[in-house]
Order: C-alpha cells, then structure tokens, then sequence
C-alpha cells in the first residue's frame, strides 16, 4: 500500500525505482515505504552503512531498501493522519471561525 495515501498498489517484489501509486502518484521505492526507515534517527535510517538521501520521499538507488511490513496492508498510510489534522482544522474554524 502507498505511504502517502494508503492505496491497496500490486507492486512487484522488489520495487522497482519507477514504481508509482496509481493514485496519488507518489514514488513507492522510497526511503518512507523502507523497514530501516526511522524518523530521528541519523540520516532518518536505522541501517548503519546507508548513504545519505537527501529526500526520503523520492525513489533512490538505496541497496538496503526492504519494505517495511506495516506497508502490506495492516495500515492506512499518512491518509489518517492527514483526515485526523483536517478534522481538528474544521472544528477549529466552526468555533472561532474562518
């Protein structure tokens, strides 16, 4: 599934770099989409020997890229999120208006 949107995407195994959510049309052999990826962490990556990507939502040429399980299917991707914040927005503008 897409990070970004949490798309259901039949992808081969291993991503291809030009692989693309049909949806939202972001890349899926991303640094986002990859089990060492870890927000904080140096270089956001928990894989020692990574070199450095400078965007983790772009397709890279990584050699440690494996995809992260939570991407099979048991989450919703960033779309949650993304619903979750635009909803506090709405009743933030409802009570003190827009």
């Amino acid at each position: 599934m897409c990070w970004y949107c949490g798309t259901p995407v039949a992808a081969p195994d291993p991503i291809g770099r030009s692989s693309r959510c049909p949806d939202c049309g972001k890349d899926l052999r991303c640094c986002r989409m990859c089990r060492f990826f870890a927000p904080g962490a140096r270089l956001d990556c928990r894989e020692p020997s990574a070199e450095p990507v400078p965007d983790k939502e772009r397709s890279n040429f990584c050699d440690w890229f494996s995809l992260d399980a939570k991407f099979r299917g048991q989450t919703s991707g960033d779309a949650a999120s993304r619903g979750a914040a635009s909803s506090a927005r709405s009743s933030f503008d409802a009570l003190f208006g827009e």
